[in-house]
């Protein structure tokens, strides 16, 4: 073993404690692991096993051996029954492949041309094999220690994290990755927040009836992930969802949801979170709430001065009698006079003194072009406790 191999054997020890330090500082799981001395211990012998292995299977031009695989799964399952998540697996991962490429920059000399050449060509191919090895390790050593909630909750913080899922992983929970999801997040208000446990039987309950990725985003707030390959059926599923939660939950809901692709995700779940801060709390949620029903109100919660002029409207409005809840009866059943009566069990006759009593109060008709865009928004905006 000469030139580059050589360097990068006599620094393995070194490069070690570095990547090691690497990971501790960045991966918050992988931190708490080492706060125990011996598997701090332990990840700092295979980060110099690893690397050393690798100088001499590349100097040799050699793929890794079924014994150099065993050993690589061997120390997965030990990360994955340790509780490291799929997301922080891929992490450490990612920072290998940073790390080695900086160790082989920082020994090679001028003269090292076909050794970095040979080295760089290596690469690829047997770390991607050594990957495999590691990621199924992995998962065996998370079906040990993780209970399937929390494994289902794993993926889908992977998924929605845009990280690729490791092979086998969707199949072993009985669920596959798709190419598109409709993104559902579910939050609800009022009384304390369910501990830790509580979410769990509630995420467990639910996956008995739907099996598909779903996770708590915060302690309020539960988002799903529904396969679409037929988008109308997959919103229609995402709603029995969402009425399932809310029953177990016993608290009223908002609902918002977008569709995206896999590995685009975050930005259709952050559209999802943002409806569903805007859209109406209801104790059983009538609907899902898309970008096409709330896009007036996600225009209106970005601008402060617009927010506080509808504002103003909703407390005029509060002198009823019962407004807000007249002009939301009459938008829902788009303008129908007579039907808005009978929901509301009043007289034609009183639907129209109301009215009245609006127009005197903000200036606008309930029926004409301003009155819909305007008090429509002034509606939502009450009745998703802006304002509250």
């Amino acid at each position: 073993m000469e030139g580059l191999y050589k360097l990068l054997w006599d620094r393995a020890d070194s490069n070690a404690r570095r990547a090691v330090d690497v990971y501790v500082s960045e991966l918050a799981e992988f931190r708490s692991v080492a706060e125990d001395p011996r598997a701090r211990a332990s990840m700092l012998d295979f980060a110099v096993l690893l690397r050393r292995r690798e100088v001499e299977l590349a100097a040799d031009g050699a793929p890794f051996t079924d014994k150099d695989l065993a050993v690589l799964a061997a120390y997965g399952e030990q990360r994955g029954a340790q509780g490291v998540s799929l997301s922080s697996r891929q992490r450490v991962l990612d920072l290998h492949d940073v790390l080695t490429l900086r160790e082989i920059h920082e020994a090679a000399g001028l003269n090292e041309v076909d050794h970095v050449t040979a080295m760089i060509g290596w690469l690829p191919p047997n770390c991607l094999t050594g990957q495999r090895a590691y990621a199924q390790g992995f998962l065996n050593g998370q079906q040990r220690s993780l209970s399937f909630v929390k494994r289902v909750q794993d993926l889908a913080s992977t998924l929605l994290a845009d990280i690729s899922v490791v092979p086998g992983f969707a199949e072993s929970l009985n669920m596959r990755v798709a190419d598109r999801y409709v993104i559902t997040v579910v939050r609800f208000s009022g009384g304390p927040l369910p501990t830790d446990r509580r979410r769990e039987e509630v995420v467990g309950a639910l996956l008995k009836h739907y099996r598909v990725p779903m996770t708590w985003c915060e302690p309020n707030e539960l988002v799903a992930l529904l396969p679409c390959d037929d988008t109308e059926a997959a919103q229609e599923h995402a709603l029995c969802l969402v009425r399932d939660f809310a029953h177990m939950v016993g608290r009223p809901c908002a609902t918002g949801a977008a569709t995206g692709r896999t590995h685009a995700l975050g930005e259709a779940s952050a559209l999802a979170r943002r409806i569903s801060q805007v859209a109406r709390i209801e104790t059983v949620p009538s609907r899902l709430h898309l970008l096409a029903d709330t896009f007036v109100e996600l225009g209106a919660a970005q601008l402060p001065q617009v927010d506080d002029w509808l504002h103003e409207l909703a407390q005029r409005l509060a002198k009823g009698p019962d407004l807000v809840a007249t002009l939301d009866a009459f938008y829902r059943h788009d303008m129908n006079r007579l039907h808005t009566a009978g929901t509301l069990h009043i007289h034609p006759r009183t639907l129209d003194y109301r009215f009245r009593r609006v127009r005197e109060l903000v200036g606008m008709d309930p029926g004409s072009l301003q009155g819909v865009r305007v008090l429509s928004a002034v509606v939502a905006r009450v009745l998703a406790g802006r304002w509250g």
